[in-house]
């Protein structure tokens, strides 16, 4: 076992724990909607730098740049490992959900649970489920898988990536600043999980 990587995916655990209860309530908390529009309220033309990064959030972008720093790295133990990442995801992500059903009302797109809210990219949908984000929670898992194995002086770029996402998401208005943090936070969980078993 690496003990190491379990130390993240206990991390992941307690912020995933803190989300949830900060988002379990009738409304998105002030602190919250403020953060929500100081980043959703930058300028437009952000949305041009940041729209490849929120890309490795996709499914199929995210398990091919993790496969690529695989097979450049000749580790097909890494390789494994992405796969187990996406596969994860999906079933995280799903478990999270239906287990909240009901006890997060509030959390809906912005589209609907922000007023004013900005959709940009043509997209981003207004209303239906939000929390946790998707997009975050497998760019968090598979940055942890391919964390270990980049070259020296490369080994924040994972979590300034997933910053990027998780910064992205909300300033497209996809996503409430809590429905990132718990998509992070459980990409923690399910990454450090498989480093750990696989290294």
């Amino acid at each position: 076992m690496n003990w190491p990587w379990l130390a993240v995916a206990a991390f992941g655990a307690i912020a995933l724990a803190a989300s949830v209860a900060a988002a379990v309530g009738p409304a998105i908390p002030a602190w919250e909607r403020r953060l929500f529009r100081a980043i959703n309220g930058l300028p437009d033309w952000c949305f041009v730098p940041l729209w490849p990064f929120m890309q490795l959030g996709n499914l199929v972008v995210g398990a091919l740049a993790g496969l690529v720093v695989a097979a450049v790295a000749r580790r097909w133990d890494v390789a494994a490992g992405v796969v187990l990442a996406v596969g994860g995801k999906l079933v995280v992500e799903k478990l999270l959900r239906r287990e909240l059903h009901g006890r997060i009302p509030a959390r809906v797109r912005p589209g609907t649970s922000q007023p004013g809210a900005i959709l940009r990219g043509g997209d981003v949908p207004a209303a239906g489920a939000s929390f946790p984000s998707g997009h975050a929670l497998l760019v968090a898992a598979v940055a942890c898988v391919v964390a270990p194995v980049l070259p020296s002086g490369w080994q924040l770029l994972p979590a300034v990536l997933t910053l990027l996402v998780m910064v992205g998401r909300v300033y497209v208005g996809a996503h409430n600043p809590l429905d990132v943090i718990s998509g992070a936070s459980a990409g923690l969980v399910l990454g450090g999980l498989v480093v750990a078993v696989i290294a």
